[in-house]
């Protein structure tokens, strides 16, 4: 899904995906949804095989609205992928192995790790408004007494660029790759959500009819994050969506 995306980050994202399907021998039905403009420049060359879809002209109706665009698309796999990650060259071939390995697993979600090579925890138990708001608004240098409570939220102690991990509760949505049937029966995301938590109720609801495993061997690089550094904007969206999150999976306060 984009939105008045980095051109720059865009293309790297592209590029990336491009050599992670040469290396599986994937032919993609790509589904750009574009939020924002509706011509966007985008400039990209894909490869001769690949089949294009764009969305456009529904102007900004949100991210899982967005994405419920392509939710028609078919094949096996339906992989989400925001703008501004980068796929590992061998992201798709370690993914499509695990899932064939492994029928019982409906989605799984890849080991991403920051520009500087730190490794992300995106893997998360069910959250309080406290673990939020100190994770997503309380500067670093504050966080000292929180650190054990945030480690357990992040699932520190399970986590590991080595193990997969089954059943984590709650996956990012910045990249997740479903099987089609898995996707089509949660409906897609819940359109209540304009931005942000959509991916915590997706998962919640994904955990109930299908397994979810976090595989290490699938590698991302993931520039995005930090909406309290993204301006008040973001800030009420967060709160919002928190606040449609909580009444519908239950409030957690502490």
């Amino acid at each position: 899904m984009l939105f008045r995306p980095d051109l720059a980050a865009l293309a790297a994202t592209l590029e990336a995906l491009v050599i992670a399907c040469r290396t599986a021998e994937v032919v993609p039905v790509l589904h750009l949804v574009d939020n924002g403009d509706a011509h966007l420049p985008l400039g990209f060359a894909f490869p001769p095989g690949w089949r294009v879809v764009w969305h456009r002209g529904q102007g900004n109706v949100g991210f899982g609205r967005g994405h419920n665009l392509a939710l028609h698309a078919m094949g096996e796999y339906h992989l989400i992928l925001n703008p501004d990650l980068e796929l590992a060259p061998d992201a798709l071939v370690q993914a499509l192995a695990f899932m064939a390995a492994h029928p019982d697993c409906g989605l799984l979600a890849p080991a991403a790790r920051w520009s500087d090579g730190r490794l992300q925890y995106l893997c998360k138990r069910m959250p309080s408004l406290l673990d939020l708001f100190v994770r997503g608004f309380v500067p670093a240098r504050l966080r000292k007494p929180f650190a054990r409570r945030l480690a357990r939220y992040e699932m520190q102690d399970l986590v590991n660029a080595h193990d997969v991990l089954w059943s984590p509760p709650i996956v990012s949505g910045c990249c997740m790759l479903f099987r089609r049937q898995v996707l089509h029966a949660l409906g897609g995301f819940d359109p209540r959500f304009f931005l942000y938590f959509e991916d915590f109720d997706l998962s919640l609801r994904a955990g109930r009819i299908t397994r979810i495993a976090y595989v290490p061997q699938v590698r991302v690089v993931h520039h995005g994050g930090h909406a309290a550094r993204k301006g008040w904007h973001h800030i009420r969206l967060f709160g919002a969506s928190a606040r449609i999150f909580f009444q519908i999976h239950g409030w957690r306060w502490w």
